[in-house]
């Protein structure tokens, strides 16, 4: 199948990209560059590669693609709130943009990049259901990524397919590595200071999800039939996939021998918990997405990747790995105006 994938320069896209293609996927990609150069290591990108901002996606961008993988937008919470207006335009008018001139491209799946921050803070210990559990978006990222999915879902027609891939905080090695999410930051802290800090007394929950698995959740929406996935939402995570920020912290902490773990507690017990059901995916798509890593082997396997490349505390702390920072550096510079458009 030929297949764009939107944001494929960034943290999942750099994996993804070699991931479909080793399936036998011929990958298009787009990304405007934010962090094309943010490399930790040499990748293979797509043969195909354009550079161009989401909320200007063109006809001729489309051109022959059956299916797309839709990353590209404001990736967090965070850089959510860098500009509200910003992110309702990039995440939501962007993926609407693109998802109008997909039908009329005829593509035939649109895979879209959601978010589990729709269910906001959680009142039940129950897991949250894709469909009857109460959505609570309480930033832009996540009204945004509600919006947009409920959109996406409403503009289903003539052949046009929609699923909606939801997952949890994802962790693992990329080229293009984060590592202003939770297991990631964890693990670079024990690496790169021997202690491991956590600012809540521990006891909030996170579902947790290696990047390859993810990459294997957005496959599975290119690749089951229609009437497995076609106007369905998944959360995407794996089998007790949900996680004290303790024992992220533990885990962290057996891959980089020698650390500790300090409890600093400046957020208390931190509201933002929630427990997550992935019975859907698990059990539906079983045949298309089977997830295989663990806390502890991805964090030896970052270990890895940190010994390959020298990681160090500047690294860490830099904007290298750190969203908000490298948007922060591209506007002082002028890289960037002031409504996140590239200038050069």
């Amino acid at each position: 199948v030929k297949v764009l994938v939107t944001g494929n320069l960034g943290y999942i896209g750099t994996v993804l990209t070699p991931y479909l293609e080793a399936r036998g996927h011929r990958v298009r990609g787009l990304d405007v560059g934010y962090f094309a150069d943010r490399l930790l290591e040499p990748t293979v990108g797509p043969i195909n590669q354009i550079f161009r901002d989401i909320r200007d996606v063109e006809l001729e961008d489309l051109a022959d693609i059956e299916g797309i993988v839709h990353l590209a937008g404001l990736s967090n919470d965070p850089l959510g709130e860098f500009d509200p207006t910003l992110t309702e335009e990039i995440n939501l008018g962007g993926t609407l943009r693109l998802a109008e001139l997909a039908r009329r491209s005829g593509v035939r799946r649109f895979v879209y990049a959601s978010s589990q921050s729709m269910y906001g803070i959680s009142e039940t210990d129950e897991e949250l259901d894709e469909d009857e559990s109460e959505k609570r978006p309480l930033t832009a990222y996540a009204r945004t990524k509600w919006a947009a999915e409920l959109e996406l879902m409403a503009g289903r027609k003539g052949g046009f397919e929609v699923v909606a891939m939801r997952p949890s905080t994802v962790f693992g090695t990329s080229a293009r590595l984060r590592c202003d999410i939770v297991f990631n930051n964890l693990v670079a802290s024990a690496y790169t200071s021997g202690a491991i800090e956590v600012k809540s007394d521990g006891t909030p929950r996170r579902p947790a999800i290696h990047v390859v698995d993810v990459c294997s959740a957005f496959s599975a929406g290119l690749e089951a039939p229609a009437d497995l996935v076609d106007g369905r939402s998944f959360n995407v995570g794996v089998a007790e996939g949900n996680h004290t920020i303790r024992e992220l912290a533990d885990a962290a902490g057996e891959v980089v021998a020698g650390s500790s773990v300090v409890y600093t507690g400046e957020h208390g017990g931190d509201s933002r918990t929630y427990t997550v059901g992935f019975s859907r995916i698990l059990s539906e798509l079983s045949e298309y997405y089977q997830p295989a890593w663990s806390l502890v082997d991805g964090g030896h396997d970052l270990c890895r990747l940190f010994d390959r490349v020298g990681f160090d505390a500047q690294t860490f702390r830099g904007t290298a790995c750190n969203r908000l920072g490298r948007l922060e550096e591209l506007a002082s510079t002028g890289w960037v105006d002031d409504q996140l458009r590239r200038v050069s």
